[in-house]
């Protein structure tokens, strides 16, 4: 189950909520009692880390060089 925090202390207490929302815990904001939204960590967030850790294995993968090629680049070296 959700926390549940009044619209005044979430007004109040902003940026500490948000560090926890960070953090992956979900609150759920009412109004005199009465629920009114959920406040839970971004999917985009975890969207954008496995991005990025491909874009990293991409990174350090070593190109694959066929022989033939290989040979041919030591020959136009030597030029």
């Amino acid at each position: 189950m959700l926390e549940e925090i009044g619209s005044y202390d979430a007004k109040t207490k902003l940026p500490e909520i948000l560090r926890r929302v960070e953090a992956g815990e979900s609150f759920t904001i009412t109004n005199r009692g009465k629920p009114i939204a959920d406040l839970i960590p971004s999917r985009a967030k975890s969207r954008l880390k496995a991005q990025s850790a491909i874009a990293n294995l991409l990174k350090a993968k070593k190109p694959i060089i066929a022989e033939d090629d290989l040979k041919e680049l030591r020959e136009s070296g030597r030029r």
